[in-house]
């Protein structure tokens, strides 16, 4: 396999569909209506809404039809900014889509990171207000509750802060973006040498070299606001943060919330209020988001907007360290279908009957003689963990009858209370027309 990709194998994508299926579920009763994206777009068509070091890191090739580059995907944010301001949504603003994707970067092999990455996200457009930040995380977080997810944290920030904290003290652009990426990566030595490099005056960049480790709860803000002194964009992002701060401890999250003044989101379309959610036994985030007011303006038209994206194979391990995703294999059919060869058209038959009436049925291999069905059947059974098996063609049967062998002595309903399956059997002859009765009233599909 090509390095940070992988098979996900049957019993495992049960249980990753279940927990999509779960966050979905979730997202559309919080009114997010989910949008399907392409897999690969146009490299200059994208290319606004993409950092330079994030362009670098697809996946690019040739378009045979016009020869211009395309990308896998390599950010769903960008592309529903991209569809939005093309004005692909006739909706009404705002506007809250959801989505479940794959998204593609290059990484290096010793990064420990994955190159194909599942996610599942949704995104508010076209508010501009605390009540919406609010709303994202809160949703993030009932997203987590539900899948049983009970131990995370969120780590709460403004990028305004320390962006602010670099502005006023003159440093160049260039300066600032490495200022940035040193304090996203919460490294103190190179953010001093940067600092020093710019020659920023000691006081100031004192305040600047405290932010990346000012983290906690409510004393954070406290500290926030003397390292302002009196400029009013620092103290305007300190309010903004201390508002979705007060609503979501009203909504009974204050538990799971840390706020941090050097957080940074790893895309620099993030421009307000930004997040991380953490959980034990994970060394890297589950998941985050934050606000991008600017980047749809970048593809034609400015909508202020926030979102978030979970990782879901790191949720999943995260689940795992927990033991609350469920089973770990899928449940046996309901029968496993044997025939003679010479009567596979009556199998088929007797098979789509049966899914008509919601049963989970196989098929099983056909054999030359009906008493090796009836061995086979019985083998097949155990095997695929059936619940019972049909045989068609049996010694004494007549053209409207099955075989029907069981594998617990109370046949469908000691499957579904959990009973243990035991080596021994029950065989009797049951009419084909009163097993589809009695399987379309009372077998759980």
């Amino acid at each position: 396999m090509p390095a940070g990709m992988t098979t996900i194998l049957p019993h495992v994508a049960m249980q990753v569909r279940r927990l999509e299926g779960i966050l979905l579920t979730q997202l559309s009763r919080w009114g997010y209506d989910e949008i399907i994206l392409p897999t690969f777009e146009y490299l200059d068509v994208l290319a606004p809404g993409l950092e330079q070091d994030l362009i670098e890191k697809c996946y690019q090739f040739a378009d045979r039809t016009t020869g211009r580059i395309l990308l896998l995907r390599p950010d769903a944010t960008a592309q529903i900014a991209r569809t939005v301001a093309m004005g692909m949504i006739n909706r009404q603003i705002p506007l809250r889509l959801s989505y479940r994707t794959s998204v593609f970067r290059y990484e290096p092999e010793h990064a420990g990171r994955d190159r194909e990455i599942f996610q599942v996200g949704a995104e508010l457009i076209g508010r501009d207000d605390g009540a919406a930040d609010a709303e994202i995380i809160a949703l993030m977080a009932e997203c987590l509750k539900q899948v049983g997810l009970r131990a995370f944290k969120v780590s709460l920030g403004h990028v305004g802060f320390f962006k602010g904290l670099l502005a006023r003290t003159g440093m160049s652009a260039e300066g600032r973006k490495r200022a940035e990426e040193a304090a996203a990566r919460k490294d103190l030595p190179r953010l001093e040498e940067i600092l020093a490099s710019e020659r920023v005056p000691p006081a100031q960049a004192r305040a600047i070299l405290e932010a990346p480790g000012l983290y906690g709860g409510d004393e954070v803000l406290n500290r926030g606001r003397k390292l302002a002194g009196r400029d009013r964009t620092l103290h305007s992002t300190l309010d903004r943060l201390t508002h979705v701060y007060q609503l979501l401890e009203s909504a009974g999250l204050g538990g799971c919330l840390l706020l941090d003044l050097g957080e940074f989101r790893g895309f620099e379309y993030y421009d307000g209020l930004v997040f991380d959610v953490f959980a034990d036994g994970v060394g890297c985030e589950l998941g985050g988001g934050g606000r991008y007011d600017h980047l749809i303006g970048r593809f034609g038209r400015d909508l202020p907007s926030t979102g978030f994206a979970v990782d879901v194979d790191r949720l999943f391990r995260a689940l795992n360290r927990v033991d609350i995703v469920g089973e770990s294999s899928q449940p046996g059919p309901d029968y496993v279908v044997c025939a003679p060869i010479h009567l596979s058209q009556r199998l088929f038959q007797l098979t789509s009957l049966l899914r008509a009436r919601g049963c989970r049925v196989v098929h099983g291999e056909g054999r030359p003689r009906p008493v090796e069905t009836i061995q086979a059947a019985v083998e097949e059974a155990r095997r695929y963990q059936a619940t019972a098996a049909l045989v068609l063609g049996a010694p004494g049967l007549s053209a409207d009858e099955v075989l029907l062998i069981e594998s617990f002595s109370s046949g469908p309903a000691a499957k579904r209370s959990g009973k243990r399956r035991s080596r021994a059997h029950s065989v009797k002859r049951v009419k084909i027309q009163a097993l589809a009765d009695w399987a379309g009233g009372t077998t759980n599909s």
